[in-house]
């Protein structure tokens, strides 16, 4: 079976080459068996620009060109696995590659048999590009600091193509490129009242870049303003989608596990068994086909176009990696192995963007959140501050900045009774974690009005 998506897919040479030297190599892993073993691998690589900048100037630029194999050998029921990086060059890769093999399999022979083994062995292969043509990381930059002209600006710009494959001695090959970037940026006023903004994707548009630098801009000169303490309490609230990003990064953290449902350990169990839900409104859907990330995972299983997880309000399913299937009996949908979201969507609402803090009325305009807990995980209850630009509003116009809070309230209530509605613009939101390589997971969501949102400091 062999399915493949090409999007604007120039051949350059950067793009065949990667390809080819994955499949040069999958094809000396395929000649370095000995008889009874199986293996399995996947291939992480990119090729990217990153500028650092501060204080409105370029303070660390670089480019990185890297690559990465984890090696997964199986004899009868006993696995072990390396990972190690690779030069690019064949040549020089097929001594640790054989490497590799030699401490694999000295490995396996001190191994127990694993009953829960399991990889794939039915043979889908496919092949995902989704290239488009980025601008110059220099003039990004550029266009960049000029906007910034005269502010004390603070931000990464990362971009350029990342890479995953993955293969196996059973004939499977899969193959998956996304080009795209992420812009994060502050605009500081003082100490720590700043505008924080982020901008990123897959097409590189000037004009949105300039709305969002225009909006900084326009929030920036507002925290010139003296700020208001609030008493501890309950206030009606506009979450930006920058703010929904954090709530939804905690549900991503274990709410939509398939393990973590069969074993009552996920936030939304109670959802799981109908004594909770959220409001008609809201929508979680695991869509592979819009994110960055591939519709394969490391053991080769096929994901899905799309998983819906929640609907109407309801939880209508979960995200379940293959060792889960087989411990739990549950049906796989080629989830990782943390069973996190890679590709989130949230369904949007009816309410306009511009006409959210018309919603609002009188309440909080909250930017950013930050330092993000459970303080109730059965509860669905989470704990956190806000960050950088939130306001207090007044008919509908944002009047001080305010002093950093402490929330803690139900997402049952918060996106359930309290929701008083979601924008229908959502924003696409792509992971700027760049430990060892850069991430491939990305939100894309709405922001929320709530009529009541809890704070205790």
């Amino acid at each position: 079976m062999f399915s493949e998506v090409t999007l604007e897919d120039p051949q350059s040479e950067g793009i065949v080459n990667m390809e080819a030297y994955f499949n040069d190599l999958a094809s000396l892993l395929d000649r370095s068996l000995a008889p009874g073993e199986v293996y399995t691998c996947a291939f992480d690589a990119e090729v990217s620009d990153f500028v650092r900048m501060n204080r409105g100037k370029i303070r660390q630029p670089g480019s990185v060109s890297q690559r990465y194999l984890r090696l997964h050998l199986i004899r009868g029921q006993r696995h072990a696995e390396r990972c190690f990086s690779l030069s690019g060059d064949l040549a020089r890769d097929r001594v640790d590659v054989a490497a590799a093999f030699s401490w694999l399999r000295d490995t396996l022979a001190e191994l127990p048999d694993d009953p829960h083994l399991s990889y794939a062995t039915e043979v889908v292969s496919s092949r995902s590009v989704k290239v488009r043509e980025l601008p110059a990381a220099d003039e990004v930059i550029a266009n960049v600091l000029d906007a910034a002209s005269g502010l004390d600006l603070v931000g990464i710009y990362a971009a350029g193509p990342v890479y995953r494959g993955f293969a196996n001695s059973l004939g499977q090959r899969n193959w998956h490129q996304a080009t795209s970037f992420n812009l994060q940026w502050s605009l500081y006023h003082r100490a720590d009242k700043a505008v924080k903004t982020a901008y990123g994707g897959f097409d590189w548009s000037a004009g949105t870049f300039e709305a969002k630098m225009r909006d900084a801009r326009e929030r920036l000169a507002l925290l010139a303003m003296p700020a208001r303490s609030l008493e501890p309490g309950s206030y009606r609230a506009y979450l930006t989608p920058t703010a929904m990003e954090e709530i939804a990064g905690m549900l991503c953290w274990g709410g939509f596990s398939g393990r973590a449902l069969a074993t009552r350990q996920s936030c939304l169990f109670r959802v799981q068994d109908g004594e909770a839900a959220f409001d008609a409104s809201v929508g979680f859907t695991e869509n592979t086909l819009d994110g960055v990330a591939p519709a394969f995972q490391g053991e080769g299983f096929a994901r899905p176009t799309a998983v819906p997880l929640v609907r109407d309000g309801q939880l209508v399913g979960s995200l379940v990696s293959p060792r889960t299937a087989k411990e739990y009996s549950l049906a796989t949908n080629g989830a990782n192995a943390a069973e996190m979201p890679e590709s989130l969507d949230m369904a949007g609402g009816t309410l306009t963007a511009s006409d959210a803090l018309a919603a609002l009325d009188s309440g909080l305009y909250i930017g950013n959140l930050w330092y993000l807990n459970f303080s109730d995980r059965p509860a669905c209850r989470m704990t956190g501050m806000t960050r950088f630009a939130s306001f207090w509003v007044e008919h509908g116009k944002i009047v001080a900045p305010v002093n950093v809070m402490r929330f803690d309230d139900s997402l049952f209530r918060l996106l359930g009774e309290n929701l008083v509605g979601l924008t229908a613009e959502r924003e696409l939101l792509v992971d700027a974690n760049s430990y060892r390589s850069r991430n491939v997971g990305s939100m894309r969501l709405p922001g929320a009005v709530v009529s009541e949102m809890a704070f205790t400091l």
